[in-house]
């Protein structure tokens, strides 16, 4: 078994879960690293029990090049696995287990890399980000962001290792989670059309957030390398009322959006309040009280990254391989939006990401495994 196979099988056994505490695996990480001579900086999450890491191999001096990656997976409850999902498995060329392809197969490359690069005599610096609670909004490395920021010192060039099949992703849309919050009257249900319902308000919103989506996709921005190639616009989730007689003074909803990096949340954010302002107004006719509050609680950056960028030939040259752009989000829009030149590649494909008995092709792993050998290559 390879020194990428061995990692990979220690990294896969621990249950990564966002729920969970990644303190185990950051402690293993942090281990294999500091005994190749490693600088390593533990950086405390906004949660307890998280946390990130920050490693830096060679000099200080020198810009270096910097690999990125998350540590947390995606549950596998009520997923029909036929395997355990916490244990490396191996059939031929699949390698099975939760992460294996988003993204800890990516993550055993990384350490790869760092095994080769203690053995280098390097002129510029191996930089190594490891994250937490990527898989639930991009969330942890944004709270890494005040400590990490002055470590990473420029680095020329930034790979974000989620899954392409080594394809280099230039691109992905930024996203934004909202929640909105309808006001109604509660009421007896036989005098039903004398109060505002809830629910009503929030049904009169959703159609209003469906006519957006129409918008966007007659004349907003277009990018034909996206599968959608629109902005999107969709709702995920309504509640609303405590009981069948009773009309609800309240109800929820969850949406969001998904963008394009020419449809800006500046100029999406004012159409969305616009929206709440018309799903709403009939009712304030019938009483002053109706409104909609909203609250974006979350989001991340997309990115775009031209053709013809530095970055994009570096990467081009070190993969050997084509452009994509990816329907899903990145961290690399974070490091982006930090003026970083940054691309996505990573193994394996996403095809198999969040899926039960999650599987990465061992031919992915060796792909990745030479483009390692390469980025170490351009530091010596």
């Amino acid at each position: 078994m390879t020194v990428t196979l061995q990692v990979l099988d220690q990294l896969v056994g621990f249950d990564t879960v966002s729920a969970k505490s990644n303190a185990p695996i950051i402690d293993y990480i942090e281990a294999f690293l500091r005994e190749r001579g490693a600088q390593t900086a533990r950086i405390p999450g906004g949660v307890e029990g998280k946390c990130g890491l920050f490693a830096r191999i060679g000099p200080v001096a020198g810009g270096g090049i910097l690999l990125s990656g998350h540590t947390d997976v995606v549950p596998v409850d009520g997923q029909a696995w036929t395997r355990a999902p916490f244990a490396l498995g191996r059939e031929g060329d699949l390698l099975y287990g939760r992460g294996t392809t988003d993204m800890k197969g990516y993550l055993a490359c990384m350490l790869y890399a760092a095994d080769m690069a203690a053995k280098a005599r390097l002129r510029e610096p191996l930089k190594l980000v490891f994250s937490y609670d990527e898989e639930i909004g991009c969330v942890g490395i944004q709270q890494m962001l005040p400590a990490l920021t002055p470590h990473l010192a420029d680095p020329r060039a930034c790979f974000v290792g989620e899954p392409t099949s080594m394809q280099i992703a230039t691109g992905h849309k930024g996203k934004a989670a909202l929640r909105a919050v309808c006001h109604g009257q509660n009421g007896h249900s036989a005098l039903a059309p004398n109060f505002v319902n809830a629910l009503y308000l929030a049904v009169d919103f959703i159609r209003e957030l469906r006519d957006l989506q129409g918008w966007l996709t007659a004349f907003g921005a277009q990018d034909a390398a996206y599968g959608v190639p629109c902005s999107t616009v969709h709702v995920g989730k309504l509640s609303g009322g405590t009981a069948l007689n009773i009309v609800p003074a309240r109800a929820e909803l969850l949406f969001e959006y998904r963008h394009l990096a020419a449809d800006a949340p500046e100029m999406l954010m004012p159409r969305i309040l616009e929206a709440a302002e018309n799903a709403t107004a009939p009712h304030r006719d019938q009483w002053q009280g109706a409104g909609i509050e909203i609250d974006r609680y979350n989001a991340y950056p997309g990115l775009d990254v031209p053709e013809d960028a530095d970055i994009t030939r570096l990467a081009q040259g070190l993969s050997g391989t084509g452009l994509t752009k990816v329907a899903f989000g990145t961290e690399a829009g974070v490091f982006h939006e930090l003026g970083l030149p940054v691309v996505v590649c990573g193994p394996g494909s996403m095809a198999q990401g969040h899926q039960p008995d999650e599987y990465i092709e061992a031919g992915q792993i060796a792909a990745c495994e030479k483009m390692m050998r390469e980025i170490v290559d351009t530091l010596t």
